[in-house]
């Protein structure tokens, strides 16, 4: 589903007063969206407004499908346009503020930079993180250019084409000018650039290769989380990642995954949900000894490489698209951090050493 005009946090509010009319948010369904309930589709894409919120909305006519006003229970259909619309001004993103962030860059012409983000980097400000961002180290880099932005995206997220999680390293794409920007989120929409993850994960999968396909939406309790539907028709995007293991070392697994679909935190409730969470996931349960011992010094062992790695173990490692204008095929790999290949260090002398026992 593409988003349109998306603004933050709108109120939805119990009464409704004559006069100007302006819109906050506008989401337009994707062309195979099944049918959905109109309060159910906007309780997903709406983060931090409660379902009943949305209801109340309706009710009082705020909310419109097609500029027309329907019933909560209205079924979505593809293509359908969905506004909010309210008596008072939208909330205008803050300036985006410059700041001299030392950026990776693995390469650069002039149409577009693929970069190495950090773990622990946001991408783009938002509440709590109004500044710190690659999206203000790239204002200062860009700072005499003006970045495209991508359609749906909010006015602070200039040059944007894909996100990844704040605790997940790796590489990113940024286009520098609007025709660039429109290829390259086409590609990444109909999935024909290639992205592949690098994940340490609990215990070993019965298979070496397998594919995931399963719903992921806002989890339906915890605004925080995703959640992986197994009925496609609970709710949630389609969604679906191949993966591979590369080393399977029996408390832990190096698995490769590649992503079909991009939907947020696609791989950590993929992998969660068949029961091998990245390892340190605090949000989807892998930050706990889910496989081994109960003896103290295995304990003590997993909790050193909790604090060696204090995120979960998720690396964006390769990145693959079309150059929009060369029409070049262009591939890029990036190394694992250090953090990583420590842990990972420490579990082949682990499981070494246990072998020889």
């Amino acid at each position: 589903m593409t988003e349109k005009n998306e603004q933050t946090d709108p109120e939805l509010t119990e009464e409704s007063t004559p006069g100007e009319i302006f819109e906050h948010y506008r989401f337009v369904a994707d062309p195979g969206q099944g049918p959905m309930r109109l309060d159910k589709f906007l309780f997903e894409k709406m983060e931090k407004v409660s379902r009943n919120r949305i209801q109340n909305a309706i009710k009082q006519g705020s909310i419109k499908v097609n500029g027309n006003i329907f019933k909560a229970n209205y079924k979505i259909r593809p293509n359908d346009v969905i506004t909010i619309e309210l008596p008072e001004p939208p909330y205008e993103p803050r300036e985006l503020v410059p700041e001299d962030i030392p950026l990776d860059i693995r390469y650069e012409d002039d149409y577009l930079m693929v970069v190495h983000k950090p773990a622990g980097m946001v991408v783009h400000p938002g509440v709590g993180t109004p500044n710190g961002t690659l999206v203000n180290a790239l204002a200062f880099y860009f700072k005499n250019m003006e970045l495209p932005v991508k359609e749906g995206n909010a006015l602070d997220r200039p040059g944007l084409v894909h996100r990844i999680d704040k605790n997940t390293s790796g590489l990113l794409v940024i286009a520098k000018t609007a025709e660039v920007m429109t290829h390259l989120s086409k590609q990444f929409a109909d999935h024909s650039s290639d992205r592949t993850y690098i994940a340490l994960v609990w215990s070993e999968p019965e298979e070496m290769e397998g594919t995931v396909t399963m719903n992921v939406g806002r989890h339906p309790t915890n605004r925080t989380k995703q959640y992986g539907f197994k009925d496609p028709d609970e709710g949630g995007k389609h969604a679906v990642t191949h993966y591979k293991v590369i080393e399977p070392m029996y408390y832990v697994s190096l698995i490769e995954c590649k992503l079909e679909t991009g939907r947020t935190h696609q791989i950590r409730v993929h992998m969660g949900a068949i029961g091998h969470p990245i390892f340190n996931d605090d949000r989807y349960g892998g930050d706990k000894i889910m496989k081994g011992t109960v003896y103290t010094k295995y304990r003590r062992f997993v909790e050193n490489c909790f604090d060696i790695m204090s995120r979960h173990a998720l690396h964006a490692k390769s990145l693959g698209f079309t150059h929009p204008i060369t029409k070049e095929r262009m591939n890029f790999e990036t190394e694992l951090p250090d953090d990583f290949e420590q842990v990972l260090t420490r579990w082949r002398n682990y499981i070494a050493t246990r072998t020889k026992q």
